[in-house]
C-alpha cells in the first residue's frame, strides 16, 4: 500500500466506545464537520474523524494525492486504529467519493457504507467537472476566509439560522487550505464510479438533504440505484450538511443502520 503521507502525518479524532466508525469530511470540511456525531453517538459508537491531507491539523501531501492515495491512506488508518476486522464507513460529500473508492478498493475493512450528500464523482458531467476547477480558482484568488464567507451559507437550507451560517461560514474558513482543496477537487474531477457501483456488497445507506442545492436528491438517488440493495433517505429540512444541520434525525438513520449492518455481520 503506498502513500504519498504517512498516517502519523495525519490528525484523526478518536473518542467513544463501540463498534468502529470512520468518518470523512466533505471537500471544505475536518473532522469539526462530525462534532454533533461525536456529541449525540459517542457512548454508542467508536468514532474516528480525519483532517484529510492538507486540511486542519494534518500535513500537507508531498505531491497531490489521487482518490486510490486517499482511500489506501485512509484503510491504513483503519488498520491502525481498528485492525483487519475494518470499520463502518461515514463519508460525507467528497468523504463519500473517497468512502465508495475505498469499499472498491478494501472491501474487506467496510462493514458498512453511509454515504451523506455524496455523488459519483464530478466527472460523471462536464459542468460538474468545471465548477468543480472554478472553486480551486476561487479560493486560490479569495483565500479560506474569503471564499468560506461566499461559499459556506450555499451549503446550508432556506432554514439555516444565523448562527449556523456564522459556524459553517467558520468551520469552513479554519478547515481549508489550497493545498489539501485543489488535490481534493482534483481527484473529484478526476472520477466518476457511476460503472462500478455494482462491485459494492456491504449494506449501503443513502443520505440526502431534501434542500441540498449542491449535489442534490438526483445525485443520491443515482448512488443508492446503482449498488444493489442500498436504502436511500431523504432528510427533511436539510441542505447539503446534513450531518450538521439535522443532526437528530441524521444521527437516527446513521446510528440504528450501523448497529444493524454490526449485527449482520456477526450472525
Amino acid at each position: 500500500m503506498t502513500t504519498t503521507i504517512a498516517t502519523e502525518k495525519i490528525y484523526v479524532r478518536d473518542a467513544g466506545d463501540g463498534p468502529n466508525v470512520m468518518m470523512l469530511h466533505g471537500i471544505g470540511g475536518s473532522s469539526e464537520s462530525f462534532t454533533p456525531q461525536f456529541d449525540e453517538l459517542a457512548g454508542e459508537l467508536r468514532m474516528l474523524a480525519w483532517d484529510a491531507p492538507g486540511y486542519a491539523r494534518s500535513a500537507d501531501p508531498d505531491r497531490e494525492n489521487t482518490l486510490d492515495d486517499y482511500a489506501d491512506i485512509v484503510a491504513a488508518l483503519i488498520i491502525e486504529r481498528c485492525g483487519d476486522s475494518g470499520a463502518h464507513l461515514l463519508g460525507m460529500s467528497w468523504g463519500g467519493v473517497i468512502a465508495t473508492r475505498v469499499a472498491l478498493r478494501h472491501p474487506a475493512l467496510v462493514r458498512s457504507l453511509v454515504l451523506g450528500s455524496s455523488t459519483v464523482g464530478s466527472a460523471a458531467s462536464e459542468e460538474s467537472a468545471a465548477a468543480m476547477r472554478a472553486r480551486v480558482g476561487h479560493l486560490t484568488e479569495l483565500g479560506p476566509a474569503e471564499f468560506a464567507r461566499a461559499r459556506a451559507p450555499k451549503l446550508l437550507s432556506a432554514q439555516s439560522t444565523p448562527d449556523e451560517v456564522a459556524g459553517a461560514v467558520a468551520l469552513m474558513g479554519r478547515s481549508i487550505r489550497l493545498a489539501g482543496y485543489s488535490a481534493a477537487a482534483a481527484s473529484m474531477v478526476a472520477t466518476d464510479h457511476t460503472a462500478d457501483l455494482a462491485r459494492i456488497t456491504v449494506p449501503t445507506l443513502v443520505l440526502c438533504g431534501d434542500e441540498d442545492t449542491i449535489t442534490g436528491l438526483p445525485a443520491g438517488q443515482k448512488l443508492a440505484g446503482g449498488i444493489g440493495g442500498a436504502v436511500f433517505v431523504t432528510v427533511h429540512g436539510a441542505g447539503h450538511l446534513a450531518n450538521q444541520e439535522r443532526p437528530q434525525a441524521f444521527n437516527a438513520w446513521f446510528h440504528s443502520f450501523a448497529l444493524i449492518a454490526e449485527q449482520l455481520r456477526n450472525h
